[in-house]
């Protein structure tokens, strides 16, 4: 399986760094020199880090298969990729994107609806799914409100706070008239 860790900007400088707009929340255990990166939608089929340091913000990137700007510039807009199929099976309560979509979101029994993201914010990360009605509901994703996750059951068990499922539908704003 792959996981998607980075999204090639445009060239800094004139020896074939690029910047990448990052998109996995462990940059430096990812990018470190000597790791193999996939490439998807760009002129080669791998890259192997050979530097990578931040720019105020911006992560910059070195390969050892680029060495100036022109061959930097013909990787703008590719998809970094690692494989993680390899990667040790743990029990913690981290989960990726792609392992949650498309589980059913169980409350009391009853299916309320379907997992359709997941958002990471620095200060909490948000369930999202769509409801029964066609509705997007964001859910803290924390253990109080979400308390089971079963991949192999194809389900997610939820106890949100009273009215957060109904909060801005339209019967709400009728009342508020």
């Amino acid at each position: 399986m792959r996981l998607q860790v980075a999204r090639i900007g445009k060239p800094h400088g004139i020896r074939g760094e690029v910047t990448v707009q990052v998109q996995t929340d462990n940059p430096e255990e990812r990018f470190t020199p000597g790791t193999e990166i996939i490439v998807v939608d760009g002129p080669v089929k791998t890259l192997t880090v050979k530097n990578a340091r931040w720019n105020k913000t911006i992560l910059l990137l070195s390969f050892k298969e680029i060495a100036d700007r022109n061959q930097a510039e013909t990787l703008r807009g590719a998809r970094l990729e690692i494989d993680v199929s390899d990667a040790p099976e743990d029990d913690s309560d981290e989960w990726y994107e792609h392992e949650l979509l498309d589980l059913k979101v169980m409350l009391d029994g009853q299916q309320v609806g379907i997992i359709t993201g997941l958002r990471t914010n620095p200060a909490q990360d948000l369930l999202v799914f769509e409801d029964n009605e066609g509705e997007e509901i964001y859910l803290p994703f924390v253990d109080e409100f979400v308390p089971e996750i079963d991949p192999e059951a194809g389900i997610v068990r939820i106890t949100p706070p009273a009215g957060l499922l109904t909060l801005n539908t339209a019967d709400d704003e009728q009342e508020e008239r």
